[in-house]
Order: C-alpha cells, then structure tokens, then sequence
C-alpha cells in the first residue's frame, strides 16, 4: 500500500468513478491497491509502459461472474489475470489468454474450532488437528478460495464443496490440489512468506508461479492496516437516517 499514489492520474476514467462511489475507507484502500498491482503486473507482462498515463490505459474490468478482467486501450489484454489482497499487500497472479486462474491471500492468524467446523470438510478437519491450526487453517481457507475463483463463484459456493489435499512441503513453493464435489481438479501451489500464505490454482497442472520481481516483496512483508488511518483523518462514515 504503500507504494500506491495518493495522486489517481493512473486510473481509467471508470475506475475513478468507481472509487469516488465507494464510501468506505476499506473497500477504497483495497480497490486502490488491487488496481495499482494489478496494472504493474498487466504492464510488465505485456511489455508496456508502467507511467501513470500509460496505467490509466490499463484497466481491470469485472466479469459476469465478477472475476478481473485485463483491458487495454478498452479491449481485452491477451492476459489471464487473478487478484487478491490482504493486510496493505496484493498479488496478481497472470497466465495465458482464456486460462481460469485463482490466487489468495491469508494471514497466518488463529482460526477457531467452530470455523474449520463450519467452513471444512472432514477430511479437512483431520489435516488441521493434526498439525498447526494457525498455519493450516488459513491455507486452507486460502487454498478453497483459489479454486472457488477459478470456478468463478467466489464464496457464493458452498466452501465444503470444494476440498482441499495439501502435499509434502518443498523449499518454495509446496504442491496443493482442490477437488470438487461434482468432479474436476484444480493443481496449485502454495507459499509462505513470513506472516502471509499465497496460494494459486487452475484447471491444469502447471509449473510454480514465477515472481515478476525478485526478490518477492512479500519475502519481507510486514502486515498492516492503512485505511485505518483514513478513518481517523476523516472520520468514520455517517450513518444512514431512518
């Protein structure tokens, strides 16, 4: 987050709109910072400028479905992209034109027994009280939330539709797979970087994700909340009349 301009000279004239209709702080930060990661990567993939104007030519529309779509100069990128964010830090995840992809990010926080109930399946459940909860519960959660934006139905779907089978642990990147319950598996690969846990899917095996920058600037990630201090600046926002 704190690579983002306050200045929006890189956004599209929609995105601006769009952010000037958010009213709050949160949603505002996150779009801000999904956006300004998303462009970067769309630029560095596609060879393109990475100045203010030319980001304003790159814009990541919403699907049907709701899932990102890269856009220059108005029409679809020749570029797969997925989005996630968490604690001030994002990730866009890109591939090959037409590829269903799904990346997200977790911290590694305490996960109560009542939500791995709720959320896991039995199988799942086994996993997470066998090791540690704090790391296994989120990458869990982490991994279900890859496949379901690879199937395009984000938590619309029922969580425990989708399960999870973790690998053996690789220096790197560690090898994950997502079954559905109708059929049809989603290969991934998962990551820690300190306090946060990446992972990725999509429809067919593929080699680990390879970082546009290097090193990853989540190798020293620190997490924090910075829509926090626009809150305080500007207080909170009204609440609505009766």
């Amino acid at each position: 987050m704190g690579d983002v301009p306050v200045a929006g000279d890189w956004l599209s004239p929609a995105e601006a709109a769009r952010l000037a209709a958010i009213e709050h702080a949160k949603r505002r930060s996150e779009l801000r910072l999904s956006r300004w990661t998303a462009k970067h990567a769309i630029a560095a993939v596609l060879g393109l400028d990475a100045e203010a104007g030319a980001l304003a030519r790159i814009e990541v529309r919403p699907a049907p479905t709701g899932a990102p779509v890269a856009c220059h100069d108005g029409v679809p990128a020749p570029v797969a992209v997925s989005l996630t964010d968490r604690a001030d830090w994002a990730v866009c995840l890109t591939g090959p034109p037409g590829t269903a992809l799904g990346c997200d990010l977790e911290l590694v926080e305490p996960r109560s027994a009542a939500f791995v109930r709720t959320w896991f399946t039995a199988r799942e459940r086994e996993t997470v009280s066998a090791g540690d909860r704090s790391v296994l519960a989120n990458l869990i959660w982490s991994a279900k939330e890859s496949a379901l934006k690879v199937l395009g139905t984000g938590l619309r779907r029922d969580t425990r539709s989708v399960e999870v089978e973790l690998g053996a642990v690789r220096p790197g990147w560690s090898p994950l797979v997502v079954r559905a319950a109708e059929g049809g598996e989603f290969p991934g690969w998962w990551r820690r970087y300190g306090d946060f846990l990446l992972t990725c899917a999509a429809t067919a095996p593929w080699a680990p994700p390879r970082s546009l920058t290097e090193p990853p600037s989540l190798a020293t990630a620190v997490p924090s909340h910075g829509w926090l201090t626009e809150v305080r600046r500007t207080g909170p926002s009204p609440v609505p009349g009766p």
